[in-house]
């Protein structure tokens, strides 16, 4: 279907040509069918009046200016890779003590991030995002609310989450970042005093470990002052759908894709969550590799 689409958009139509109508009858039982797409619809989400094919512009003159917005970007990206990791001289990449990721200063600093509750399972809790005050921080309140929905299958409920949008290069290829050479998440935070899960998302070689997650806990203490948390990758433990893994191993820092905040400490009642800077440190005093037993699963008889 994906490719049926691709086509589409690529065609080029002029006026009094009747090609293209052609085209879409002929494709129109094969688009139309169901087996072809996904049918699940989140809870409380509206149907889709129309199939996302019936939504294309098709339209040359975009497609050429996609086109050249893509190349451009391929171009950067080569340009980067040329001079060195990261975009900067090998020299200055070994050398790199600190980095800063995130800062929340604009609007466009928080479109980077999507932001989901409960809501999305039929649960009650409501959480927003918004620039704080002299525009200098990220605002994450709401409110949780544990109460299960009455559906007859969900039996926990009540969290809120922060999470970064993916990074995407040209052509809509997967961007990873790079953590390698860094040892420690850094922040620069004010809570109310509620704890929040810190994970982080990796990108998997296999298709069965795509739910795998590394998280740590982030204690905030409240009060009016602002507060730096260094969190070192070697304490991240490995779940996966909910549940933490008896294996364990390391985050793979090569690969990470998105970094998220969770709320879910099963307490009614208002939150809020300011964020300064997300960035990361090489820590030269820590010498831990792995805070967690690791089993070798070919052990000599």
């Amino acid at each position: 279907m994906a490719l049926a689409v691709m086509l589409l958009n690529g065609t080029s139509f002029h006026g009094g040509c009747c090609r293209h109508k052609v085209l879409l009858s002929s494709l129109r039982p094969l688009l139309s069918n169901s087996k072809l797409y996904s049918s699940y619809r989140r809870p409380g989400a509206e149907p889709e009046k129309k199939l996302s094919w019936q939504n294309a512009d098709f339209s040359f003159k975009k497609s050429i200016d996609h086109l050249k917005t893509q190349l451009s970007l391929l171009k950067k990206e080569t340009q980067d890779y040329l001079k060195g990791p990261g975009g900067n001289p090998l020299n200055q990449h070994l050398l790199e003590q600190t980095r800063v990721l995130w800062q929340f200063r604009s609007q466009e600093d928080l479109n980077k991030w999507v932001i989901s509750s409960d809501v999305e399972i039929g649960g009650k809790s409501k959480v927003y995002i918004k620039l704080g005050r002299n525009n200098q921080a990220a605002l994450l309140y709401g409110t949780l609310n544990t109460e299960v929905p009455r559906d007859g299958e969900t039996k926990y409920s009540g969290y809120c989450s922060m999470k970064s949008r993916p990074e995407v290069g040209s052509f809509n290829r997967k961007k990873y970042y790079d953590w390698s050479n860094f040892n420690s998440l850094y922040l620069r935070v004010r809570g109310d005093g509620r704890p929040w899960m810190v994970n982080i998302y990796t990108d998997p070689y296999f298709s069965h470990q795509k739910d795998d997650l590394y998280s740590y806990f982030m204690f905030t203490r409240g009060g009016p002052y602002w507060e730096e948390i260094t969190i070192p990758f070697s304490k991240f433990f490995l779940s996966s759908r909910g549940r933490v893994q008896d294996n364990q191993h390391p985050v793979w820092l090569d690969k990470v894709r998105t970094l998220g905040f969770t709320i879910g400490d099963k307490v009614n009642g208002p939150f809020q969550l300011e964020i300064d800077f997300i960035g990361l440190l090489n820590d030269r005093a820590h010498k831990e590799k792995f805070a967690y037993e690791a089993y070798d699963k070919n052990t000599p008889v």
